[in-house]
C-alpha cells in the first residue's frame, strides 16, 4: 500500500522584512500558520524512481527535475544511502496554486521528505531530516514543521509555538503567478521594523486579532506593483462579515482573511466565489500546534 502524507499550505500572517545579508538573501521577521488545505504525496517502492503529477493544478507543474520533490528524493538518497528501495514512485495531487504565495512547492518536498523517513530501513533523527530540509530552501524547514511557528533569519530560525487559537481561514487567489525574486526587486525598503513581541499565551483570538493590528506584509506593496487585483481582493475580503485581519500571505498573490469560525468563512468564501468567479476561492481550518 502507498504512503500517503499530506503538504498543508502555508500562511504568512505577518511578514516582516528586516534586513538583507551580503549574499542577497533578505532577513525575514514572520508569524506562519498551516491549514488543513493541502496538496497530497503518496510513495510506493518501484523499480524506477517516478513522479506523477495530477489534481486541479498539475497542469502547471514539471514532473521532473525541475520540481522540487524530485530534489528531494535524490538529496534523501544522497544523504542516506541504502535506506530506501532501489525505485521509489512518487504521486503528487495538486490542489494548491503554482507561485501563489503558500509556499506549495516547500511543502511537497517537506511532506515527500516525511514520507520518506517513514518509509526509511534505519530510523533517522528529526535533526538530519531538519538539516536536509534546510539545503532544498528556506520554506522546507518550516513546512516540515507544519505547525503555528515564528521565524526569523532567511528562514531557517523556527520557533513554534505552544499555543495558537483555532481558526479559519478564507484563501483567494487571482490565478496569476507571481515571481518572489521580482517581488523583492521592487521592494524599496529591506530594512524595515521587526513584528512585535508575540503575546504567551496566544490562546485567544482576540489576542491574536489585536497583534496582527500592529503587522504587516512588506511584500504586498510590490506584489501589488505586479497583479494590480491583490488590493481589490483584501478590500473585498475585509469587508466579509466576521473576518478578524486580511491581507496578502507570502509574496503573493494569494490574500487571506482571518476568521474565528468555521461557519463565518465559510460563508464569506460562498460571498467571495460570487464576487470573484473566475478566482480560485477557498475555505480551510488552520492546523494547531
Amino acid at each position: 500500500m502507498p504512503l500517503t502524507e499530506p503538504a498543508p499550505a502555508k500562511v504568512n500572517l505577518a511578514l516582516h522584512v528586516v534586513g538583507r545579508r551580503e549574499d542577497g538573501f533578505h532577513l525575514l521577521h514572520t508569524l506562519c500558520v498551516f491549514t488543513e488545505l493541502a496538496d497530497l504525496v503518496s510513495v510506493a517502492p518501484a523499480r524506477k524512481d517516478l513522479l506523477h503529477v495530477s489534481g486541479p493544478f498539475g497542469a502547471d507543474l514539471p514532473n521532473g527535475r525541475a520540481n522540487l520533490v524530485i530534489r528531494a528524493l535524490e538529496k534523501f538518497r544522497a544523504r542516506f544511502p541504502g535506506h530506501l528501495p532501489d525505485g521509489i514512485e512518487i504521486h503528487l495531487e495538486k490542489h494548491l496554486p503554482i507561485a501563489a504565495g503558500l509556499g506549495g512547492g516547500s511543502a511537497d518536498a517537506a511532506a515527500l521528505l516525511r514520507v520518506l523517513a517513514r518509509m526509511s530501513q534505519t530510523p533517522i533523527a528529526d535533526a538530519e531530516i531538519f538539516a536536509l530540509a534546510a539545503t532544498l530552501g528556506a520554506d522546507v524547514p518550516m513546512c516540515l514543521l507544519s505547525q503555528p511557528c515564528e521565524v526569523t533569519g532567511i528562514g531557517e530560525k523556527i520557533a513554534p509555538l505552544t499555543t495558537f487559537p483555532q481558526m479559519h481561514l478564507v484563501l483567494v487567489n487571482p490565478l496569476e503567478q507571481v515571481s518572489t525574486p521580482d517581488v523583492f526587486k521592487r521592494l524599496t525598503q529591506k530594512h524595515n521594523p521587526p513584528m512585535p513581541e508575540l503575546p504567551a499565551p496566544l490562546d485567544r483570538a482576540a489576542l491574536l486579532s489585536l497583534w496582527l493590528a500592529d503587522t504587516r506584509n512588506d511584500l504586498e506593496a510590490p506584489a501589488t506593483e505586479l497583479v494590480p487585483s491583490i488590493a481589490s481582493i483584501v478590500g473585498a475580503i475585509s469587508t466579509t462579515s466576521g473576518c478578524v485581519t486580511a491581507r496578502m500571505s507570502g509574496s503573493g498573490a494569494t490574500c487571506f482573511g482571518l476568521y474565528g469560525s468555521a461557519a463565518a468563512a465559510h460563508q464569506a468564501a460562498h460571498d467571495l466565489r460570487e464576487r470573484f468567479s473566475g478566482h480560485w476561492v477557498a475555505a480551510t481550518p488552520l492546523l494547531g500546534q
